[in-house]
């Protein structure tokens, strides 16, 4: 699952360098912001990965076969219906979106251009996020990163293909990724309806089943508002650090863009925690279930120390390596350390975000979430004297915070789904 993730940010590198050779600095702009709204419009619905990979190991857990076809047809009838909205309300979307962005003409035209062919690929990429979660969810992670290797590669030879090639410009970037989008719906499809023996077919009363209906929009519910909280956090950094200057705004994207690398390897991690710790609790394995928490937190806290180490050692190398510009170099210097304390500080955060996930426990790592976010926030406004210092303190301070919380509450989860 880390290589799966790992190929994510391969897409926007690809379309960046494809569409740069066109010369045009608006163009990339364009194709670099709309990548940016297409992230967070989508990240919205990551519950339907995240949820579908419990229920779906939970499923697995009992051995319930007639429940794992009904979890992969509920989330795609729901992934069917929302991409479906997408598409229609295209228009006010892209209003709001370019309105928030606040780009020049010339950026706003192109970012247009490529929203206006991409977001047909809503239904495909939330289709997506429903088969990578239910492949996950049944412990198959090698089909899993095959689909999603494959799609992302697609995607970026269709890319090249279409703007350098045919000349498309920058729709020609959004084309590449419509049809590896639909190509990897298609194939992910394909392969569950291989996996299920050709059909996908779920009696009507077991798909529109009252209790499991409910359960599953109150778990898409509260990962949803559990996501838009992180969205905020995340918006927030980026809003103050531009506060305080285009230098330091550079400098905290650049340790950021590293940040981001050690995440996606922690993300691996968690998802192997939601399908260990969703199959336990399905199969009321508490031992199984207490080894897979210990699991994820230890090859977590391993790899972030060795990130940490690596950072350390390497940042200034890095830092130049992703800009030439003097001042941000040095001012990427100074804060160097937080880039560096993060992945440890959130090694909890990740793995129990999987435990969590895995064990359907989505109210309580909402509320928790929440609760983080007023200390990140708090903490802010108490260090504002700092300038950024202050704010990568604060940030620091939401993670730890968020690994704290949900520690504590473990042991209480943990008895009312086990038992004493």
């Amino acid at each position: 699952m880390t290589l799966a993730h790992l190929t994510t940010p391969l897409l926007g590198i690809v379309d960046a360098a494809v569409v740069g050779r066109l010369g045009d600095a608006a163009l990339l702009g364009g194709v670099a912001l709309a990548a940016v709204i297409f992230d967070m419009l989508f990240w919205m619905f990551g519950f339907l990965r995240m949820g579908t990979v419990g229920l779906a190991a939970q499923a697995l857990g009992r051995r319930d076969g007639m429940e794992q076809r009904a979890v992969l047809a509920r989330a795609l009838l729901v992934a069917g219906v929302l991409g479906l909205a997408l598409v229609a309300l295209q228009e006010p979307i892209a209003r709001l979106a370019l309105a928030l962005a606040g780009a020049s003409a010339e950026v706003s035209r192109a970012v247009a251009d490529y929203y206006a062919v991409r977001i047909f690929a809503a239904p495909f990429t939330l289709a997506n996020y429903v088969v990578l979660g239910w492949l996950v969810g049944l412990g198959r992670t090698g089909r899993a990163l095959a689909l999603q290797v494959g799609m992302n590669l697609l995607n970026m030879a269709l890319s090249a293909l279409f703007v350098l090639g045919a000349g498309w410009g920058v729709a020609g970037a959004a084309a590449g990724t419509l049809i590896a989008e639909i190509a990897g719906a298609g194939t992910g499809l394909l392969l569950c309806l291989r996996m299920l023996g050709g059909t996908v077919s779920v009696p009507r009363a077991v798909l529109l089943d009252r209790g499991r209906l409910a359960e599953t929009f109150l778990l898409n519910r509260d990962i949803m508002i559990r996501t838009a909280a992180l969205m905020f956090a995340f918006s927030f950094f980026a809003a103050q650090g531009a506060r305080a200057g285009d230098v330091t705004l550079a400098a905290n994207a650049v340790l950021q863009n590293m940040v981001m690398v050690a995440a996606y390897f922690l993300d691996g991690f968690a998802t192997a925690a939601e399908q260990i710790c969703g199959a336990a609790v399905g199969a009321r394995r508490r031992a199984d279930f207490s080894a897979g928490v210990r699991l994820a937190l230890a090859w977590g806290f391993a790899f972030a120390l060795g990130a940490c180490v690596i950072y350390l050692a390497a940042g200034p190398v890095l830092v130049d390596a992703m800009t030439t510009s003097p001042e941000v170099r040095a001012q990427a210097r100074i804060f160097l350390l937080y880039a560096a304390l993060l992945p440890v500080a959130g090694v909890s955060a990740y793995a129990f975000d999987g435990v969590y996930i895995g064990a359907l426990w989505s109210r309580d790592m909402r509320n928790l979430m929440l609760a983080a976010l007023g200390v990140y926030l708090l903490a802010w406004w108490g260090l504002r004297p700092l300038g950024n210092h202050g704010l990568w303190l604060a940030f620091l301070a939401f993670l730890l915070a968020r690994g704290l919380f949900q520690a504590l509450r473990l042991p209480a989860l943990t008895r009312r789904t086990f038992g004493a």
